[in-house]
This record gives structure tokens, C-alpha cells and sequence, in this order.
């Protein structure tokens, strides 16, 4: 019985094959685990790529959209915008009578008024504001007709909008003018869809004499 004990232990008794076959089967499980995680992760990994690539994808059509609508509203005409032809652009120190009120446009001086959505709430230099309007900022202006609402509504779309300044106007006729570089829109109300349009069309607009020359030197 003794020597039948110890040969049932041995390597090559049926111990050791039920030890190996255990082994054989936890690395087959192993291998199959590992197969199916690879399989998952190159599933989760694919699936990221197609949502980047459509993420990307849409971002992409969403701009071109954005830019295509741009360029729409940049090349439509505005109803009531008047323009006035070349302009004279020389630096001068004397003040200039200008035919427009405000003037948009002619000889200025050689300092513009900061132009980066800045709001004064004093009358402006017509000559640096006119300097600031070559550079294509659009200029907005008002009197004493224009509401607390009106100024308010104007005051953050020029805050907003980089190449851009407001100021007062006690003697123009219009309530609300919008100016740019040889071009002028009056409007009754700064809810009028006009302004928005104006500002789409004329902030760095075609009218602009000196693209991409700076807003922010200027001073008073």
C-alpha cells in the first residue's frame, strides 16, 4: 500500500497530469481574456477615431457654414446705407470741415482713436475718429434721442467687437449713426436688424483703407 502511495505522486502519476492539465486551462483562460480585452480595446479605439473623426468632421462643415453665411451677409447690400466715393486720406494738424456729419472719411489726423470696442462717453476728435475709420473700424454714434436702452444694447455689441468705438454726437441729425469708411447708415433704434448687418459688413469690411493696421495706439 505504502509503495502504491508514493507512485501515485509522482511526476508522471495522475496527479501530476491533473496539475498540468489545471495549468494548461488557466493559461488557455488566460489567453482568451487577453484576446477578448485586445478585442474591446480595439473596438473602444475605433470608436473614438469615428467619433474624433465626425467630431472633427463637423467642426470643420459648422465653420465652413459660419464663414459661407459671412461672406452672404458681407456681399449683400444694406437698405439706407449711403456711400460717397474715394476720399482724400492725408495727415493734418488743423482741424477739417468735413461735408458728412459725422464725417466718414478724408484728411485726418495722424492719430487714431483706440478703436478695440472702445466706448467714450464724451464727443470724440472727428479727425481721429476719421484716422480710426481708414484702419476699418466702424465708428457708432448718437444724440439726445437715442434711449438708456439704445446705448446700452450699442455699448456691448462695440465692446464685443474688436475694430469698433462709440461715442456721442449732439449734432447729428440721425438718432443712431453708423459709420465707416466712406460709408453711412442712419437707424431710429438699436434693435434695427441693420446694425448687425452693418457691423458683418463694414468692421475690416472691403471699404477699409489700411487692412490690419492697428486700433489700439490711437488716444484722445
Amino acid at each position: 500500500m505504502g509503495s502504491a502511495s508514493k507512485q501515485s505522486n509522482k511526476p508522471g502519476g495522475k496527479a501530476g497530469l491533473d496539475r498540468r492539465a489545471r495549468i494548461a486551462e488557466l493559461r488557455a483562460a488566460e489567453q482568451r481574456r487577453d484576446r477578448r480585452n485586445k478585442i474591446i480595446a480595439s473596438v473602444v479605439v475605433g470608436v473614438l477615431v469615428i467619433g474624433a473623426i465626425a467630431t472633427g468632421t463637423w467642426i470643420v462643415m459648422d465653420a465652413n457654414k459660419d464663414k459661407k453665411a459671412k461672406e452672404v451677409a458681407a456681399s449683400a447690400p444694406i437698405d439706407g446705407v449711403q456711400t460717397f466715393g474715394d476720399l482724400s486720406r492725408n495727415h493734418v494738424k488743423e482741424k477739417v470741415t468735413y461735408p458728412q456729419t459725422p464725417p466718414v472719411g478724408g484728411d485726418h489726423n495722424a492719430i487714431w482713436l483706440d478703436c478695440m470696442g472702445h466706448v467714450y462717453d464724451q464727443p470724440v476728435e472727428n479727425e481721429r475718429a476719421v484716422h480710426s475709420l481708414e484702419h476699418g473700424a466702424v465708428w457708432v454714434t448718437y444724440n439726445g434721442k437715442a434711449t438708456p436702452d439704445d446705448i446700452k444694447t450699442l455699448s456691448d455689441k462695440v465692446k464685443a467687437t474688436p475694430y469698433s468705438l462709440m461715442s456721442p454726437y449732439p449734432d447729428e441729425k440721425g438718432t443712431i449713426t453708423l459709420n465707416a469708411w466712406s460709408t453711412q447708415l442712419v437707424v431710429d433704434s438699436a434693435s434695427d436688424p441693420r446694425v448687425n448687418a452693418f457691423f458683418t459688413k463694414y468692421v475690416q469690411g472691403q471699404q477699409t483703407q489700411e487692412p490690419g493696421a492697428s486700433c489700439t495706439m490711437g488716444s484722445m
